[in-house]
This record gives structure tokens, sequence and C-alpha cells, in this order.
């Protein structure tokens, strides 16, 4: 047999895709496929993790990465299919938070299998999706072991044993995030399910976007065999002995095209608290930092008050502003109890002005009366939001006979997770306070959201939350979604930029 012959038969098995092993990394795999993926140094960077797992080097990895920098759809998509690639005979599992989510990673893999068969000039990868055996959730390659398994974190991976597990952010948003039972599901799974499923050697890929120093991640590493973790943090902006060799302050080089002028928006838009966490891989105890030092301030009235007290905006109607008020209720006037704190707010546009606030002690019926004279001050108030638990359904039904605009308001979260979805909007300067000498109660605010969540009170953040999340987030009067439910690679709540 010649030396040509063997050449020109090698080239033939290369170009009927039977090399399995011709693409050395994800990288180069999602590129023969995806002609306009765009590698970053990040990319580089994890590309070089995953072959490391691959080859066996390296069982344990830990991937953080900032938001819309294209890690799950390396990770999570490409990743299993370049596994494949390698050992036809591997058992993938793919996890994420919520099963469509994994059955979306599920069926881009098989997708890619599916449209990759060298037929009509088109890429083959040597692999093929067994006929009877080839749902989105869980496939198998014809003629081999090995296959898919898509899972969300309350799903299971029964059957067979797992050779390679995938997780990807096993915390969707920043309430589940806040919240300790969806951090218990995430850790729960991990001990119950997913390692009682690993075959010996499976190597367990974790890739997310930081949310909380409690979730798997945090877990993972304060474990007994925490030295077993490979992390690679790759933040933003680049700190001391950088993953990518950039000085301290560089940008990303961003798989979004992000230019540092972008970056600086969002940090500034974001707050330190979140930017430290889903952009730098670094969440801290939540020892305050939720909302700015110092607030975007207004010096002037933006109304006109009659002789009886009356207060009017002027040109709400013709110009789409709004008020509305938001009540925190706490009915007891003993001191150290909390205080009933009720705020009036002015919408202009995509920015809220603080225009009054209640803030004291009272018992049923002083609260009733107040509510009763912050709507005669503020007729154009037509919604009125009261918190629907504790002492709000009494106060509800004691006046929505004579007070009209009462809106019952379902808290979701915790005042934490509530008070960080509208912490961004305070750091972008659309959260504007009086000046002290034009609203000396103010104090009381700044106060609180100086010290929040570790001061003795939080009524008047509360209550903040609860008008800004309504006003400007997600308004009750328009429906209009202005915020992801979701928070994923390819979906940002807009409220983080």
């Amino acid at each position: 047999m010649s030396v040509d012959w063997m050449t020109a038969l090698a080239d033939k098995l290369e170009s009927q895709g039977q090399d399995l092993h011709r693409w050395e990394t994800p990288g180069e795999l999602a590129r023969a496929i995806e002609p306009n993926t765009v590698q970053t140094p990040a990319l580089d960077v994890i590309d070089q993790a995953l072959v490391d797992v691959e080859a066996g080097r390296n069982d344990r990895l830990i991937l953080n990465l900032p938001p819309q920098e294209g890690k799950s759809t390396r990770v999570t998509t490409f990743g299993p299919l370049w596994f494949l690639t390698r050992n036809p005979d591997r058992r993938v599992a793919v996890v994420s938070y919520a099963q469509d989510l994994a059955e979306e990673f599920g069926r881009n893999i098989r997708n890619h299998i599916e449209d990759n068969q060298g037929d009509e000039g088109s890429l083959d990868l040597g692999l093929r999706i067994a006929a009877d055996n080839n749902a989105i959730r869980r496939f198998r390659i014809a003629g081999r072991q090995g296959g898919v398994r898509a899972v969300g974190l309350s799903g299971g991976l029964t059957g067979k044993a797992v050779d390679a597990l995938f997780i990807d952010d096993p915390i969707s948003n920043l309430e589940q995030a806040f919240s300790k039972t969806y951090r218990e599901r995430a850790w729960n799974f991990w001990t119950s399910v997913a390692n009682t499923r690993l075959a010996p050697g499976a190597p367990v890929i974790l890739v997310l976007t930081r949310w909380h120093e409690d979730d798997l991640a945090g877990r993972l590493l304060k474990a007994e065999d925490a030295d077993r973790w490979r992390v690679i943090n790759i933040p933003a902006q680049a700190e001391e002995n950088d993953p990518l060799g950039r000085k301290p302050g560089e940008w990303l080089q961003s798989a979004r095209r992000r230019t540092v002028e972008q970056w600086e928006q969002i940090k500034t838009a974001v707050g330190p608290k979140v930017f430290q966490s889903l952009y730098q891989g670094n969440p801290t105890v939540d020892d305050g930092g939720v909302f700015p030092k110092e607030w975007e301030r207004y010096e002037q009235p933006m109304w006109v008050e009659r002789p009886d007290g009356v207060r009017i905006v002027p040109g709400l109607a013709e110009n789409g502003y709004e008020v509305a008020q938001s009540w925190d209720l706490t009915f007891s006037d003993t001191d150290g109890s909390d205080f009933v704190v009720g705020q009036t707010w002015l919408r202009v546009g995509i920015n809220a002005y603080l225009v009054d606030q209640v803030r004291e002690r009272m018992n049923f019926k002083t609260t009733v009366d107040a509510i009763k004279s912050m709507s005669a001050r503020w007729p154009q108030a037509t919604m009125k939001l009261v918190e629907n638990k504790a002492n709000g359904p009494a106060v509800i039904n004691a006046l929505q006979h004579s007070i009209p605009g009462l809106v019952p308001v379902e808290p979701q979260g915790s005042k934490m997770s509530r008070a960080s979805a509208v912490s961004p909007l305070a750091f972008s300067k659309n959260i504007i306070l009086p000046s002290s000498q034009l609203f000396p109660g103010v104090d009381d605010l700044i106060e609180e959201a100086r010290a929040f969540p570790d001061g003795v009170h939080d009524d008047c953040v509360d209550a903040l939350s609860q008008a800004i999340n309504n006003l400007l987030l997600h308004p009750l009067i328009d429906q209009e979604q202005l915020v992801a439910e979701e928070f994923a690679d390819d979906a940002i709540p807009i409220s983080y930029f």
C-alpha cells in the first residue's frame, strides 16, 4: 500500500467525519458548526479547561463568567457535543434550574448532530441519533452506549450511570438566590441525586453566574473535598492574578463586543453589590451596599400646593406622568415597634421621584387616617399600593368603599431580593429623592437604606421597593414587561443595565 494511497484514504475518512478527534477543543467544534462564532481570550481559557477535564487531568470544575459572554453555549451545548465526538459511549447529563431550559440544551445538542451528518455539503460529526431513543430530554447515539439526558433540578437521573455531568446555572434569578429554599434545592440535588448517579471517575462541570455566597458553588467550596474543585473565575474587570493575564482594572474582551464605555455603564447601573457578584464572580455576605451612599436629589418642588394643602403636579395627563402611593403597614404605636410608612411617588418617564412620606408608629385608626390624609393631599395618586399581608387586608377592607384605587400587592421573595431588584435603579439615578432642605423626613429613608439589610428598621425600604417595582419594573397599569423573569446567558433583566 503506497504512502500516497494511505494519505488519500485518511483525507477521505476525515472528509466523511470518521476522524472523531479532529476538533481539538469545543471552540474549534463550535466554529466548524457555526463559522460566525466569536472566540475570546475568556473562551480560550474555558476551552482548555474542558480539554483538561475530557483528558482526565481534572474531574471537578467550576466556571464563572459574567452574563452574556457565551459560557452556556460553549460549556453546556458544545461541551457535551464535543465530549461525544471524542467518545460516543459517554453517557452525558445536562442539568439546569428548570426542565425547559435543560431541554433547550438537549434540543440544541441533538439538532447539531442531526444537522451535521455530511449530507448536502454539511459537516459530518460522525454521530447519529438512535431512531428508537431520540427524545429531547433523553437520546442515545446510534450503535453506541453514549447519549444525553437533560433534566431540571426537580427531575431525576434514574437509570444508567452518568459518565459526565454538566450543571448550568442552578439558580435562575435574584429572588431564587436570596431564597434559602431554592439554595437548599440545588444542594439537595447535588447530594442526593447527582452524586448517586456518577460513574467512577465521571467528571462534573458546574458553570454559573454567582448570585449569592451560599449558592451551589459556594457550598461546594466549603465542603470537605473543596480542594478537589478547580475554580476558574473570569471577572468582567481584571483583578490581581487575573486568569487572562490582564492588568488590574482592564475590562474583559467581550463576546458581545461590549466597549469599555458600555462596561462602565453596566458597573454604574447595577451597583457595587450586584456587580461584585454577577460580574466579578465574588458574592459577599449581605453586609450593606444594596443602595448608594449618595442618592440623586432634586431641590425644587415638582408640585404646586393650593391654599387648602392639596398638591397638584402640573401637566400630569398631557405628559404621561403618574403619581402613586405605596404603604408598608404595621399596627402598633408602642416604642420599639416597626413604623407605618406611606410614600407618594411621581413617575416621569423612566425616573421616579419621591414627593412625600409619612413614617410614624400608628395603630389601626391612625393608619386609616394617615391614608385618607395622604390621599386628600395627593388627589392625582389614583393608585395606592398596599402590601397584602399582615395588616394590609384589614386596611383595604376598611377603606375600599371610601378611598378609590387601593391595590393589594402580593410580596414576592424576601425583603432582600425585593430591594436588590430595584437597587440598580438607585445606582443608575432613576430613583430621585428630595433634598433634606425640601423634605427633612427623607433622611429617615436614607439612613434605613444605608444600613439595609442589617438595620433595626426597614419599613421605608419596603415601601420604596414596592413602589419602584410597580412603577418602573412591572407597571400594574399597562402590564408592560420591562424586566425579564429569568436570568440566563441570552436573557438579562433590563434592570441590570
